[in-house]
This record gives C-alpha cells, sequence and structure tokens, in this order.
C-alpha cells in the first residue's frame, strides 16, 4: 500500500505543477512511513514539510493543496493533515489483505525491484592465498554474499568480485614453505623456519610436488641454508625467511615459478571449492598480478598521480601526498630500489574498478583494515575520481567457542578452524545465518552448541521450522483427501478478523520495505531479525487457532494467510543463502 499511496501523492503533485504553478525542477522526495499509533491513520507523509522552503508557504497550506489535488482510491477512507503538516492516510479494511494477493501474485519475486541501471561491484573475502579459508572468513563471504544479492534484489546490477593476491612478499613465503617441505620429502634434513607457513597443508603440498617433479627442484639442505642468518630466537625471524626467499629463488631460476605456482594454485583451487559449497559465487576473480602485466597498470596509476601533482621524490622513494586529502601521513608508492608497494598496487586497482564503469564500489574488508581507508579513499580523491562512490564495510572478528574454551587462529602457524570444519559441523544454514544475525561491525562470538539445537533458541531453526510447519499443514489436510486452492484462500480473506491475523497482514506488508533498508543500508542482520520476528508471529498463531477446523471457508483464509507466510520466509531465507525445508 505504500507505493499505492506515493503513486496518489505523486499524481497530485503533478496536477498541481500545472494548476498551482508549480516550478518543473521541484525536488521531490515522497517518503511514505507507517504510523506508530493507529488514531493518526495507516500510513503517512512529510512531503508538505519538505517543499516549504522551495515553495515558500506554510507546510500546512501545502498539505492541504495536496490533499485537494489527491486522485480517488477506493483504498483510502480518509485523509488528514497532523502536527506541522503531516499527511495522514486512513486506510479501508479491504486493503490490509491486499498483500495476500500481491505474495501470491508475486511469488518468488515479491519485494523485488526493477531493474534501475545501477552497476555495483561488491569485492569480499579477497583473502591471501595462503592457507584455507578460516571461520573469520566465512563471515565476511557470508556477510558480502547477502549484501550482493538483497543489492541485486532490489534493482542493482551486481558484480561479485574476490581480489587474488597472488604477487608480493606472503605469496613469497608460501612459496618457500612448500619448497622447504619439498625438500624434507626428498629427505632433506632441515630447520623449518619459525616464519614460514606452518600447517600440515604445506607438507602435504611439497609431498605432492615431490609426485609431480620428481627430484628435479632438490638442492642439499647445506646449500640452502649456507650463508642465511640464524632464525629466531638467536637471530632475526624477518630476515631469516626474506634470505631464505632469496636463495631459493637464486638456486631454482625459473623452476622457482613451479613451487610458488603449486602453493598458489592449490589453496586458490580450496577456496574456491569452500566458497561455492558455503553457497558463495563471485562473477570475477581479479589477479593482482594483472596489475603489473602488460599494460602496468600500476605505473600508470603512480604516473597519473604524478601528473596530477601529487607524488613527491624523497631520498630516491616516490610518495603519495595523501596528507593534503586528510590521511595522517603520505604513503610510499615506490621504494629506493624501484620495488612498487602493496598500497600503489591497491591505487591501482581501485583505479581499474571505477574504469570498468561501476557505479558504486562497495569493499568488505577485516576490522582490521579500518586504516586503510583514508588512505585509499585520498587516492581516489587525487585520482579525481568520486570518493562516495567507493562504500568501504569492515566486518569484525568472530571469536569461535567450543564449550568454554575458545578456539585460536593463526594462518601462518597452521592452529586455526577451517571454514569447511565449521560448516561440517553445524551445517550451512546455521552457519550463515549465525554469521549474519549482528552488525557486521559488532564482534561476535559464534556459539557452536546455539547452532547445532533444535530449540526456538536457535534462530535459523525457529525460522525453517516456521516454514516447514505449513508444508505440514498442507500435507495433512491433502492425506485427508481436502483441497485448498489460493483462489479459495483470496476470497475468503475478509474471514481474517483476529488480533494475531491483522498483526500477521502488517509484518507481511513490510517485507519489501524491511528489504530495500536492508540492501540500501548493507545490514543483512535487519532482514535476518525480520524473520524471526515473522516466524514468531505465526508460531504464536498456529498455536493459538485451529488451522484446519470443521469451517471450510475460514480454513481457506487462514491456509492463505500461512502460505503467504511461507512465501515471504522462503523468500527472506533464499537471500540469506539458507535453506527453507519442507520437512525438520
Amino acid at each position: 500500500m505504500k507505493d499505492t499511496v506515493a503513486d496518489l501523492i505523486n499524481q497530485a503533485v503533478q496536477s498541481l505543477r500545472s494548476r498551482a504553478d508549480w516550478p518543473e525542477d521541484l525536488p521531490i522526495n515522497i517518503q511514505i512511513e507507517r504510523t506508530r499509533d493507529k488514531t493518526h491513520g495507516d500510513l503517512a507523509c512529510n512531503i508538505a514539510m519538505t517543499l516549504a522552503k522551495p515553495l515558500r508557504s506554510n507546510p500546512r497550506v501545502i498539505a492541504q493543496q495536496i490533499i485537494d489535488a489527491l486522485p480517488a482510491s477506493d483504498a483510502v477512507v480518509k485523509v488528514e493533515i497532523a502536527g506541522p503538516g503531516f499527511i495522514n492516510f486512513f486506510l479501508n479494511e479491504a486493503s490490509a489483505y491486499q498483500v495476500i494477493h500481491d505474495i501470491f501474485a508475486k511469488g518468488d519475486d515479491f519485494g523485488r525491484l526493477p531493474a534501475n541501471g545501477q552497476k555495483v561491484q561488491v569485492e569480499f573475502v579477497s583473502a591471501n592465498p595462503t592457507g584455507p579459508l578460516h571461520v573469520g572468513h566465512g563471515r565476511g563471504a557470508a556477510y558480502g554474499a547477502c549484501v550482493a544479492d538483497m543489492l541485486e534484489a532490489t534493482g542493482y546490477e551486481v558484480c561479485r568480485e574476490y581480489y587474488v593476491n597472488d604477487a608480493g612478499r606472503q605469496m613469497d613465503i608460501l612459496g618457500t614453505s612448500v619448497w622447504l617441505r619439498y625438500l624434507q620429502a626428498c629427505g632433506e634434513e632441515l630447520s623449518f623456519p619459525s616464519n614460514a607457513y606452518q600447517g600440515d597443508y604445506i607438507e602435504d603440498y611439497g609431498r605432492e610436488l615431490l609426485a609431480a617433479e620428481g627430484e628435479k627442484l632438490r638442492h642439499s639442505a647445506a646449500e640452502v641454508f649456507s650463508g642465511i642468518c640464524a632464525d629466531a630466537p638467536e637471530g632475526d625471524k624477518e630476515t631469516h625467511i626474506d634470505e631464505l626467499i632469496n636463495k631459493a629463488k637464486n638456486l631454482l631460476g625459473d623452476d622457482y615459478q613451479i613451487v610458488f605456482d603449486k602453493g598458489l594454485n592449490a589453496i586458490l583451487s580450496g577456496i574456491r571449492v569452500d566458497l561455492a559449497e558455503f553457497g558463495v559465487n563471485y562473477q570475477e576473480w581479479f589477479s593482482e598480478r594483472s596489475l603489473t602485466e602488460n599494460p602496468n597498470q600500476v605505473e600508470a596509476a603512480i604516473s597519473k598521480l604524478q601528473e596530477n601533482g601529487f607524488i613527491e621524490e624523497r631520498d630516491g622513494a616516490l610518495w603519495f601526498l595523501s596528507t593534503q586529502f586528510g590521511d595522517d601521513k603520505d604513503r610510499v608508492v615506490k621504494r629506493e630500489n624501484g620495488q612498487t608497494t602493496y598500497f600503489a598496487s591497491d591505487i591501482a586497482y581501485h583505479k581499474n574498478k571505477f574504469e570498468r564503469g561501476f557505479d558504486k564500489v562497495i569493499n568488505i574488508w577485516g576490522a582490521d583494515h579500518h586504516g586503510y581507508i583514508a588512505r585509499v579513499k585520498a587516492a581516489l580523491q587525487a585520482l579525481k575520481i568520486d570518493q562516495n562512490k567507493l562504500v568501504v564495510r569492515l566486518v569484525q572478528f568472530v571469536s569461535l567457542f567450543r564449550g568454554d574454551q575458545q578456539v585460536q587462529m593463526s594462518t601462518r602457524s597452521g592452529s586455526f578452524v577451517t571454514l569447511r570444519e565449521l560448516r561440517d559441523d553445524v551445517g550451512n544454514d546455521a552457519a550463515r545465518f549465525f554469521y549474519i544475525m549482528r552488525k557486521a561491525d559488532q564482534a561476535t562470538d559464534f556459539d557452536l552448541e546455539l547452532a547445532k539445537s533444535e530449540s526456538k533458541d536457535n534462530p535459523v531453526y525457529y525460522i525453517q521450522y516456521a516454514h516447514a510447519r505449513v508444508a505440514s499443514i498442507l500435507r495433512k489436510l491433502a492425506e485427508s483427501g481436502q483441497a485448498w486452492s489460493q483462489e479459495a484462500g483470496l476470497a475468503q480473506l475478509p474471514l481474517l478478523t483476529e488480533d494475531t491475523e491483522k498483526a500477521l497482514l502488517v509484518k507481511l506488508s513490510r517485507y519489501p520495505e524491511v528489504l530495500s533498508g536492508a540492501a540500501e543500508q548493507f545490514e543483512p542482520h535487519t532482514l535476518a531479525h525480520y524473520l524471526r520476528e515473522l516466524a514468531g508471529d505465526f508460531h504464536t498463531y498456529y498455536n493459538a487457532h485451529k488451522m484446519l477446523g470443521e469451517d471450510k471457508q475460514l480454513r481457506d483464509a487462514r491456509l492463505a494467510l500461512s502460505v503467504a507466510v511461507q512465501q515471504v520466509l522462503r523468500n527472506g531465507l533464499h537471500l540469506l543463502g539458507v535453506t527453507a525445508p519442507e520437512e525438520m
């Protein structure tokens, strides 16, 4: 009904533009809200107050002009002016049932909006391919997927993107770690570096590399560690691993790429599988290495910053003058040795994003990247790109508990719980829902026992059970040899007069606005909370009333309401990446 009332107001405004000499370029922003107090009607609009300044008139006078110009509508019983200029609409009782008609007519598309012509990129997870995805990555995956799906449902053309960090020091540490495990698999005895990747998966890759390449990559441990500085605690662990990386590159030459690609491809393949099995799919896997290939986009970005006057040379290095845009300090983009920095690649990557024609770019980062936002936005301004087109949402950390014990996670040490292990433990549905049921920027404790429980305290079980409950009612009806149809149910809707029924009708009518708000604010937790409330209202209704009573007409009406609830639950769960089972 919000759309109906908005359309009535829009028609009134268009009429007043011609009859009351309202200017054609008058800014029109029609916002319809539900009233909190039913004595003030069902819906309210504040358009008269927003037009008071441009029309230089009293908002109550404007409100009366709009009311007088409103076209007739069977849905509206009365219209009043309230307070400083609110226009309150009182709807007839039959309008409350319109939502059931809309749900049945649109089905899976109920709540969705038509295409708006806007292209949006959502980049999320983008974890370094240095190890399997852990439970922390899972939250970013669930959140990003929900944001993308909700935006798509509300009319945006969405590109889901994973930025593959397949270059740089961390990847060299991974490649060298794989090679050292390969040497051990060959029979070489060596002390594995403390700053290398320690997980069992690295040993697996080393053995696989031996099986694939034989001993062509083998060098003696004595040769490998000759001239290498001591590891911690006697020496410096950072220098130790860096010197081993250089030694690997020198000894292996072109074959270094074999060990590098072994680690990268094995881990990236696992990441792709894990995300796909988690219901998370991408249109684009963007390689960081591609930014330095022909043409070199990193150098092009630095040149553009130089051209715009925001690069300064200091002691042989190139610095981006990000402080001119509010950053706390300037940033190096090219070191004295000519190597470009991670930040330089990020500048080039964001330049590339906007060159691809996205109207809005949404980055979903871990909370530890908070300080990175200012410098990236500074770079956009220096490149003369509208920084407001970049939206950054931070995802806080997840604390996983097994009983009273919190599990510590570290990719480098290999002590972590993988996303796959979590999914195997609690299932995809619980994992997806528990990850997004709180605001993304709030830290969350993941309660494994609650996620697996079959009780009303488990929100995802509670919602799914409401969906399955409706399916059970329909099965019982069929088993008794009786039939029900949407047409029969729609014809009897006026029989829904109980307070619980009216509450459900109102709750159902709110779904489109909840979805739209959740998408625009990038907050899937609001949709999750709505579904839980809807499920709760339905369980209350089911427990208070007989669904398959002797009164066939009342039964048909109640089944229509129940099936409408089921449809909305299914639509919402789908957007959250959760299944809607027919049986529990």
